[in-house]
């Protein structure tokens, strides 16, 4: 409307002032409602094709868009085990820090794997004492084997000098008596050691195995157990939570409620735009937004990101070939807004529903740009009578909760 009203003002009012003054014609009489297009068809022509010209440009270099949206994420409470609950530690619409416990399952099971864990482990440890005693009996074996085979070598020895030098009162049967007995004694000394050998590689190797496999199946029992209490993972307010003592939750059959994170969706906007303003939108422009969650309040914004995809062409394989014929309505352009300053949006919950206007400006490229006359003026033109129309957009935002009422009935 602001845009036919400044149309007119240089095309019908220059034409109805020739009509009055240079050719006498007077409203009433020569220039009636019936012949207004006859008496006015030059104005009324050049206004209609004007004002297409002007709102087609503004509206391209000045896009409006009414999805605006700053998106939230939210955190299903689920245990990693499903169980009965126990306890209960928090309320609906509960305020909680990251780490405080909202619910514990009764973890019977969980808490006999634990105690069954621990008593082997303390089993394994007792076994490193008996595995100690048997060392000290096996090196003791080993000093008395030695001792025994020292004694059999030094009478074997004693016997054979004496049958070198001749003497009656050594036999040859005593002398392989003794040989014997030292090769026997030889062999328990080699199993006396090798006892020793075996004990103490129980202890050097067996044990810290078996001690080692003890504390990884203590630890997974008490992951298991720790599984039975849920925790919250971010600060932020639990809804849709009424559980009680006695419920089955489960990890894939019931969840028991929502966490929504106190930063998530906060000064940050997502808004789609039409294609047409892929060539024009570009981080850095500033935008503005109205919400109805804080109405008649216009808030400063500046486009950070454009999504460089349409989501709208996004195509999942299949075993169907893709039908272009069958594919979406055209998508729209993402476009992430943030507050122009810090604190501006402070007051929108996320989930607001708004309206946004970018704004384009060309003083960086009549600056630093080589542009012919044409140009230059049609970029002057379109950024003079652009201040015009964000006045038009920003009372729009302004004006959005009366027209949201009234379009709703209320």
């Amino acid at each position: 409307m602001l845009e036919t009203l400044i149309c007119a003002l240089f095309t019908i009012l220059p034409d109805f002032l020739f009509r009055r003054y240079v050719q006498g014609k007077r409203i009433g009489h020569e220039i009636t409602f019936f012949t207004m297009w006859y008496e006015l068809r030059w104005g009324l022509t050049t206004c209609a094709m004007a004002a297409i010209t002007v709102i087609t440009t503004l509206f391209y270099f000045h896009p409006a868009t009414a999805s605006v949206t700053s998106y939230f994420r939210t955190v299903t409470i689920l245990p990693q085990v499903g169980g009965r609950v126990a306890e209960v530690y928090v309320e609906n619409n509960q305020q909680v820090q990251a780490g405080d416990p909202i619910f514990r399952l009764d973890g019977f099971s969980q808490k006999a794997a634990v105690e069954t864990a621990k008593a082997n482990l303390a089993e394994v440890d007792a076994s490193m004492k008996v595995a100690e005693t048997d060392l000290a009996a096996a090196r003791a074996g080993v000093v008395q084997a030695e001792a025994s085979l020292t004694q059999s070598n030094e009478d074997l020895a004693r016997n054979q000098e004496l049958r070198e030098k001749g003497s009656s009162a050594v036999r040859l049967t005593e002398i392989e008596r003794l040989e014997n007995l030292v090769k026997e004694r030889t062999g328990r000394l080699d199993a006396a050691r090798a006892n020793e050998a075996a004990v103490q590689q129980q202890i050097d190797v067996l044990i810290p195995a078996q001690h080692a496999s003890a504390e990884a199946q203590l630890e997974q029992a008490e992951a298991e157990l720790d599984k039975t209490l849920i925790v919250a993972g971010v600060e932020g307010r639990i809804e849709q939570f009424s559980l009680q003592v006695g419920d089955y939750v489960s990890p894939l059959l019931r969840p028991a409620g929502i966490l929504v994170p106190s930063f998530s969706g906060r000064q940050r906007f997502q808004a789609g735009f039409n294609q047409l303003s892929a060539q024009v939108i570009r981080p850095g422009m500033v935008a503005e937004i109205g919400c109805m969650t804080k109405p008649f309040t216009v808030v400063p914004m500046v486009v950070v990101a454009v999504q460089d995809v349409i989501p709208s062409g996004q195509i999942r394989p299949s075993d169907q070939l893709l039908e272009p014929q069958n594919s979406p309505p055209p998508g729209s352009i993402l476009v992430y807004l943030e507050p122009l300053y810090d604190g501006m949006a402070d007051a929108l919950p996320p989930g607001s529903n708004c309206l946004a206007n970018v704004y384009t400006s060309n003083h960086h490229r009549l600056e630093h740009e080589e542009l012919g006359t044409g140009q230059r003026i049609f970029l002057h033109v379109v950024d003079t009578i652009g201040v015009v129309h964000a006045a038009g957009l920003r009372l729009r935002l302004l004006l959005m909760p009366v027209q949201t009422l009234v379009f709703t009935g209320h």
